[in-house]
């Protein structure tokens, strides 16, 4: 039988609903209006017959006195291989223009961590096969990333990379979650990942900037339920690429304001930390797979102690920042190598070689930014010569950490490089050791291991 209520007040997002017998439980979803398309999740029990809901599609044309349907059941999303190649909603609907997916089993978004007797307790690197990422801000296999950067200095292209270096080196699968992303910035996104061969192998998951706060603050569960899947059944490396968690924090602003929470500290809502490490909790790996996450994160006004901004960081295990300066300057990816970090940079985790290596190549870029001043009023001639040899090395470092991308081949008409960390490391090593002092810094800019530096030069 349907169990039925009443529409009592819509309020923006906000519905009220009267029941006259058994209420639905907390998260479940109630449809209302024509053909039942609005729909509402449960948020809190006001008293024995009324329950309030968030609406996670427009209220347009519900009015008091409509008829609301329990489904008796929480959100579900499809899951499965069916998936792949295509673009999603909130709900799991396709929104790509192509036939609708016929998924065999759903699941609710809703779900606990992975127990922690199940988690995987070895600290992993996952390698990237990006010289820059590899060796001064390394990614931890079933971890979390954040990615802070402007617009236009290469955050997109960056992540569609890493697809692709994820598809081809680990056979992995990608998801990409939009929260909050403006419609031009999810159109370009998804023709940029078609156009570079990386679509086939990637579900993407969008909740629109002109959705309600409800769906956006829901998108991130739906995209990472498809990722457990991939993780738990098929034992598959998952990358879940998230853009951009603060937006998911303002979604969940916005909800705490509907349902006439007290605001917290600058306005936020007072379950911030709750709701977000709710999210973050579930990524993680387990004996059988991992769920590897890079997020991109907006920091307010460029304030780090801002709550959005600090509780996000709580949850990272490395931050790669990308720098307008380097990127202006012709270097790319524009990884900023001094301010990019992680906690996976330890001896007993990278090894000592990696991260003696690491300690010299920061320490060599410190001296050289710390010099740039003197050389720009002085002239380099001025400087000391063991000054000097650092600036040469700093130098060639900084080029040898570009790399031709394989989705930018089209426009730089480079192919494009996968580096392993290893090589990465000797290269690192012996551009430290003065062996490319006499080949000119040109040699190793836009190359993928060190010896293609002596095949040009050759």
């Amino acid at each position: 039988m349907e169990h039925r209520g009443t529409v009592i007040s819509v309020r923006g997002s906000v519905v009220d609903v009267r029941f006259q017998d058994k209420l639905p439980a907390i998260r479940h979803v109630l449809r209302a209006g024509d053909d039942d398309r609005v729909r509402i999740e449960v948020a809190a029990h006001l008293d024995a017959n009324v329950v309030r809901g968030i609406a996670l599609t427009p209220t347009q044309g519900l009015s008091r006195g409509s008829s609301v349907l329990d489904t008796e059941q929480p959100f579900c999303v499809p899951v499965g291989k069916v998936l792949l190649g295509r673009v999603f909603s909130v709900f799991g609907e396709n929104i790509d223009n192509l036939p609708q997916v016929e998924a065999t089993e759903y699941r609710p978004i809703h779900s606990q961590p992975v127990p922690i007797t199940q988690q995987s307790t070895s600290s992993e690197i996952f390698e990237t096969g990006i010289k820059a990422i590899d060796v001064l801000s390394p990614l931890e296999r079933g971890g979390k990333a954040g990615l802070f950067g402007g617009a236009g200095v290469g955050k997109t292209v960056l992540l569609t990379e890493l697809i692709h270096n994820v598809v081809s080196g680990h056979e992995g699968i990608s998801i990409f979650c939009g929260i909050g992303e403006r419609c031009r910035e999810g159109e370009e996104l998804y023709r940029e990942m078609s156009d570079a061969g990386v679509l086939k192998n990637t579900v993407m998951v969008f909740g629109q900037m002109n959705e309600p706060p409800g769906a956006r603050f829901r998108v991130g569960h739906s995209a990472l339920t498809m990722a457990e899947y991939f993780r738990d059944d098929e034992r598959q490396d998952v990358l879940l690429l998230m853009d951009n968690i603060f937006r998911f924090i303002q979604a969940g602003q916005e909800v705490s304001g509907l349902m006439g929470l007290l605001p917290s500290r600058l306005g936020y809502q007072p379950t911030l930390a709750s709701e977000l490490a709710e999210l973050e909790e579930r990524i993680c790996n387990t004996t059988t797979g991992a769920i590897t996450s890079i997020q991109a994160v907006y920091v307010p006004a460029d304030d780090f102690t801002d709550p959005s901004a600090s509780h996000t960081f709580s949850h990272l295990t490395a931050s790669i920042v990308l720098s307008r300066k380097r990127a202006s300057e012709g270097f790319y990816p524009a990884v900023d190598l001094l301010q990019s970090g992680s906690k996976m940079l330890m001896p007993t985790i990278a090894g000592e070689r990696h991260y003696r290596i690491a300690q010299e190549v920061r320490r060599t870029l410190t001296i050289y930014d710390e010099l740039k001043d003197i050389i720009a009023m002085l002239g380099i001639n001025e400087l000391s010569r063991d000054d000097q040899r650092t600036v040469f090395r700093a130098r060639r470092l900084e080029r040898f950490f570009t790399q031709p991308f394989f989705t930018t081949e089209q426009f730089i008409g480079k192919p494009g490089r996968m580096v392993s960390r290893d090589q990465t490391l000797e290269g690192c090593e012996r551009i430290l050791n003065d062996e490319f002092a006499e080949y000119p810094e040109s040699a190793l800019y836009m190359i993928g291991s060190v010896d293609e530096a002596k095949k040009d030069e050759a």
